[in-house]
């Protein structure tokens, strides 16, 4: 029941953010980009009982995420900007979204290894 609770809640948000996106993109932007999904995420595994090491683990996590979401999210940017089709430019922008997936693991594997 408690899945369901969740899931609902966080339907709800996102809904509520992309309605408000229609009507004011740039804003609507802002909105999204804030770490609703981490927020919300640290919430319900707190709420489950979760470990404070484990939450600690998964916001340090979601830390080592950005850089690729910022670049993956410029290149779709600047993709749609330049006409590239919809599916085109998140395509684009999910490869360059890996490629600096593994690069970035390849670089702290290397580092950590010194």
């Amino acid at each position: 029941m408690f899945t369901i609770v969740k899931i609902l809640i966080s339907a709800i948000i996102i809904g509520i953010i992309t309605e408000f996106s229609r009507r004011y993109p740039q804003q609507g932007g802002v909105i999204a980009a804030l770490p609703i999904v981490s927020l919300l995420s640290i919430l319900w595994l707190y709420t489950q009982g979760e470990q404070i090491d484990k939450i600690s683990k998964f916001a340090i996590g979601v830390v080592w995420g950005l850089p690729g979401t910022v670049v993956m999210l410029l290149i779709i940017g600047i993709a749609l900007k330049h006409s590239i089709h919809l599916f085109a430019s998140l395509g684009l922008g999910i490869a360059a979204w890996l490629v600096l997936f593994f690069a970035q693991d390849l670089i702290v594997k290397h580092i950590s290894s010194l």
